[in-house]
């Protein structure tokens, strides 16, 4: 079926960026720093979930996959975010424990890239952001055997009403064995800024030993 109009006009869409640059004097020495500049920029910016990141991984055989996620923590050891241990992202972090993010400020015209590998955070790092979540967030992990074929929506909603029924009245809903976080130690980092003519700036920072060094790259 040939593409309608209407879609065509948006493959054809070009945006011109003029938004800001990015000298390699304007950036932390230390690019977990950094990301946490561009982190905060972009929420004070407005932008609608700044801490949202898609998360690349691929399994055994080298079958890529992606999927957006959130960023939940940052400090000097990497990245963390949580997930199903079971859900196809974290049965392929499991075996195959190399994972690329990229965050998309699109407002102001960045992005910011991140290669490292990864492992499970401590059970108490799961546990204390478990409790952290709304109630609600809670038992639908109880609830969703993520990335596992289920019958309709019906099932979904039957199996969350059977968990909100079994822990009612419990103030503490336990951690299930199943769910924790990740933890990605960075060992390459991108950051991008568009520029006009799509001469965009971007400066990457590659690991040795224990310092960074930085580098410029053509767009």
């Amino acid at each position: 079926m040939a593409d309608s109009p209407k879609s065509d006009e948006v493959l054809e869409k070009r945006t011109t960026f003029s938004a800001g640059t990015l000298a390699e004097g304007e950036l932390h020495a230390n690019p977990l720093e950094q990301l946490k500049i561009w982190l905060v920029d972009a929420d004070n910016a407005g932008l609608k979930e700044p801490n949202a990141m898609a998360l690349a991984t691929a399994s055994t055989d080298g079958t890529p996959s992606v999927r957006i996620v959130l960023l939940r923590k940052v400090d000097e050891r990497g990245l963390f975010f949580f997930t199903n241990y079971e859900s196809r992202k974290g049965r392929e972090l499991q075996q195959n424990p190399r994972a690329s993010l990229c965050f998309y400020f699109v407002e102001l015209e960045r992005q910011a890239r991140v290669e490292g590998m990864v492992s499970r955070s401590s059970q108490a790092e799961s546990l204390a952001y478990f409790h952290a979540r709304p109630r609600a967030s809670q038992l639908a992990a109880w609830t969703s055997a993520q990335s596992q074929r289920i019958s309709g929506r019906q099932e979904l909603e039957a199996q969350y009403a059977a968990v909100e029924k079994k822990y009612a009245g419990q103030a503490e809903i336990p951690l299930p064995p199943f769910w924790g976080g990740f933890l990605l130690k960075p060992h390459h980092f991108e950051f991008w800024q568009g520029r006009e003519n799509r001469l965009h700036d971007r400066i990457t920072y590659r690991q040795e030993g224990r310092t960074w060094l930085r580098e410029r790259l053509a767009p």
